[in-house]
């Protein structure tokens, strides 16, 4: 298991970060098929194994490893946004950034989800932005994540929080990756 302190528990006003628990796999899990859901109604393929029961990042061993933090509305104990934060890089992270060999010090993310209700408020940002400053892991100074090349508005997104586009790899994913200031 990681080593990690929360530094800032709160994300903003309501909200506050957790390390998920074995309890909060069911509602995770539904969170995160909500969110595939929302994104085929958008016409986007992404995450749609999650619809079929497929979860190639394995959330529910994820969360059992310590890796899953999620965010949720303390005003009506409501799970209000999910995200992977790895530190051992699964082999996808290692295919995309099969070019660096500094795997150690990094963090990766994956699977940012936001509850539909939350959706327009700058939840998404917030989340991003604690994932940089709210947590510290012993030994990781930078962020690494990818996006589906034909999402620019992802891509704008992440560019827009300080992530620096790393190029995009053959198989259609834009790689980023954001420098930590470490403690």
């Amino acid at each position: 298991m990681s080593r990690f302190t929360i530094k800032e528990p709160w994300v903003r006003e309501r909200i506050q970060a957790e390390q998920a628990r074995p309890a909060d796999s069911a509602s995770v899990t539904e969170l995160l098929r909500q969110t595939a859901s929302w994104l085929q109604s958008k016409g986007s393929t992404q995450w749609s194994g999650l619809l079929t029961g497929e979860d190639v990042h394995g959330t529910s061993d994820a969360i059992a490893r310590g890796d899953v933090f999620i965010f949720r509305d303390v005003e009506v104990d409501k799970l209000a946004g999910v995200v992977i934060l790895l530190t051992t890089p699964s082999p996808w992270d290692l295919e995309l950034w099969d070019t660096v060999d500094d795997h150690n010090t990094a963090i990766y993310l994956h699977r940012l989800a936001i509850n539909r209700d939350y959706a327009g408020t700058g939840l998404g940002e917030a989340m991003m932005r604690w994932a940089a400053n709210g947590i510290h892991f012993e030994g990781k100074d930078r962020i690494r994540l990818d996006c589906i090349a034909t999402n620019e508005t992802l891509h704008q997104f992440y560019s827009s929080l300080g992530y620096v586009h790393q190029g995009t790899h053959p198989n259609g994913f834009h790689c980023f990756e954001q420098h930590l200031h470490t403690l």
